[in-house]
C-alpha cells in the first residue's frame, strides 16, 4: 500500500498570479521560506493557511492540494 502524502500546485497557481514566493507570503502571513517549503512538500500547511492560500489565488482549496498514494 503507498503512503498517501499531500501533494500540491502552489507554485503553478502563484506563478499564474504573477506573485513571487515573498509576496504571497505577504498576503498570508507567513515567511517566504513557509512558501518554499509547502512548495517543495517539506512542510504541510495547516487546514487554515491551505484555505487562505485558495482565497488569495482565487482557486478552490482542492485545486491547490491533493493526495498522493490515495488512487484505488
Amino acid at each position: 500500500m503507498d503512503k498517501i502524502t499531500l501533494k500540491n500546485r502552489l507554485k503553478v497557481a502563484r506563478a499564474e498570479k504573477n506573485f513571487s514566493q515573498e509576496e504571497l507570503a505577504n498576503l498570508v502571513g507567513v515567511t517566504r521560506q513557509t512558501i518554499s517549503s509547502i512548495e517543495t512538500g517539506q512542510y504541510c500547511p495547516s487546514a487554515l493557511l491551505a484555505f487562505q492560500l485558495a482565497k488569495k489565488l482565487e482557486k478552490p482549496v482542492e485545486e491547490l492540494f491533493f493526495l498522493k498514494g490515495d488512487e484505488k
